[in-house]
């Protein structure tokens, strides 16, 4: 199979490669010996958030009370 770079180095890759990959919007790119290889990235921010939570070791009480306090209309 071929893919086509065009004039502002963009490729479209052959639906039957990304069929075979799986569903992802991003790729790692490296060059390898002369070679583009793309690896799919499957991007997990909602559990990045939960792991940064628990870090923090913050509760819903926390949050829910740092969004009203950046909600408030007073500056003070």
């Amino acid at each position: 199979m071929l893919a086509k770079m065009t004039a502002k180095n963009q490729l479209t890759l052959p639906k039957v490669v990304t069929d075979l990959v799986g569903a992802t919007d991003y790729f790692e790119v490296e060059a390898r010996n002369g070679q583009i290889v793309l690896t799919p990235v499957r991007i997990q921010r909602a559990n990045a958030v939960r792991a940064k939570l628990a870090e923090l070791n913050l509760t819903g009480q926390d949050i829910d009370q740092a969004v009203a306090w950046a909600r408030r209309t007073d500056p003070s």
